[in-house]
C-alpha cells in the first residue's frame, strides 16, 4: 500500500459517501419525493411509514457527519443497515440498477463501501491540512448540486445517479 497515497484515497470514498447519503436523504428523500410520498412509498414495499423519517435524517446528518470527518468510523457502519435494507427492497428487480424499479448492484456496491470507510484506520491528511479538506468538501458538495439545479427537481440526482426518471 502506498501510505504517501492512501491518506487522500480513505479522504475521497469518505466524501464521496458522504455526499452520496446527502443526496439521497436531502435531495430524493426531502425535495425529490417529500417527506410523506417516502413514507407511502416505504409502506407500499411493507416497511413502517415512519422508518422513511428515521432513514432521511440517519442518510443526512450521517452524509454531513461523513463529509467533515466526525465519528467516520461509527456513521460508517450506522449506515450499512439503512444501505441494507435498501438492497432487499431492489433484489426483485434484478441485479442491473438501471432495470426497472433499480437492481441491487448499486446498493451492494454501497454497502461494501461503507464497510471499507469503517474498517480504514483512523486517517489524517497532513498533506492537505484541514482547512483544505473542508473547502475540497464543500466544492464537492457545490459541484453535485449543480447537477440537481442544472436539471431540475424532477431528474437532477436521478439523472446524476443514471436512474431513468421514467422507471421509477
Amino acid at each position: 500500500m502506498n501510505t504517501q497515497t492512501a491518506p487522500y484515497g480513505a479522504f475521497l470514498l469518505r466524501v464521496s459517501l458522504g455526499v452520496m447519503f446527502v443526496a439521497h436523504g436531502l435531495i430524493l428523500k426531502y425535495f425529490t419525493f417529500t417527506l410523506g410520498g417516502t413514507a407511502q412509498f416505504f409502506e407500499s414495499i411493507g416497511y413502517p411509514g415512519f422508518l422513511a423519517y428515521v432513514v432521511f435524517a440517519a442518510e443526512t446528518l450521517g452524509g454531513l457527519a461523513l463529509i467533515v470527518g466526525f465519528q467516520t468510523r461509527l456513521v460508517s457502519f450506522a449506515l450499512v443497515p439503512i444501505l441494507i435494507g435498501a438492497t432487499l427492497v431492489h433484489v426483485p428487480n434484478g441485479w442491473v440498477f438501471t432495470s426497472a424499479g433499480g437492481g441491487w448492484e448499486y446498493p451492494v456496491f454501497l454497502v461494501v463501501a461503507a464497510i471499507v470507510q469503517g474498517l480504514l484506520i483512523r486517517v489524517l491528511i497532513p498533506r492537505i491540512g484541514e482547512r483544505n479538506a473542508v473547502i475540497i468538501a464543500a466544492l464537492s458538495m457545490a459541484i453535485s448540486s449543480v447537477f440537481y439545479v442544472v436539471a431540475g427537481p424532477d431528474q437532477g440526482w436521478l439523472i446524476f445517479l443514471d436512474i431513468p426518471v421514467g422507471s421509477l
